[in-house]
């Protein structure tokens, strides 16, 4: 039976975040052209999730490709479907802008997009966001969340980014 919501959650979380993004993005957001300016890596805290929803508190860094380095702190928020436990995760994403200057304080903002993870253990997750500075700024999931717990989460996700 657990077995069989664990692999409905896999399916979910694979379609939502594979189709859920461009759904969710609005379509002049959709025609920007964007290259690729870093990463953004991103370590939370333990979490309890409520069913209808999480909340988290990152600690983050973006990386430029020149090698810049710059601290900020992050709130992340999921709302849909979200049971379980899990401890400490990392999510690294690849940063998008519609140019290759960007100021450090770029990223500062709110971000918003689908997201969804499983973990049984050791889990993973996906979560594409679309936000930040004039909504110019893409999130693209670099790597795929990791944690540690249980837990199976299917839906919107929130992202608030403020320089540290």
């Amino acid at each position: 039976m657990f077995r069989k919501y664990v692999t409905l959650g896999v399916f979910a979380a694979t379609l939502a975040a594979g189709f859920g993004g461009v759904l969710a993005t609005p379509a002049s957001a959709q025609q920007i052209n964007r290259v690729q300016v870093g990463t953004l890596e991103c370590t939370g805290s333990r979490s309890v999730s409520f069913i209808i929803g999480s909340k988290r508190t990152l600690d983050c860094r973006f990386v430029t490709r020149r090698g810049a380095r710059y601290a900020y702190e992050g709130t992340i928020r999921r709302w849909g479907l979200d049971v379980g436990v899990t401890g400490r995760n990392a999510l690294i994403w690849g940063v998008f802008a519609p140019t290759t200057r960007i100021d450090s304080s770029d990223l500062a903002g709110r971000y918003a997009g689908v997201s969804g993870s499983v973990a049984l253990g050791v889990g993973v997750g996906g979560n594409a966001l679309l936000g930040g500075s004039q909504n110019t700024i893409a999130l693209q999931p670099f790597s795929v969340e990791g944690q540690t717990g249980v837990n199976l989460a299917v839906g919107v996700g929130d992202l608030t980014l403020r320089p540290n």
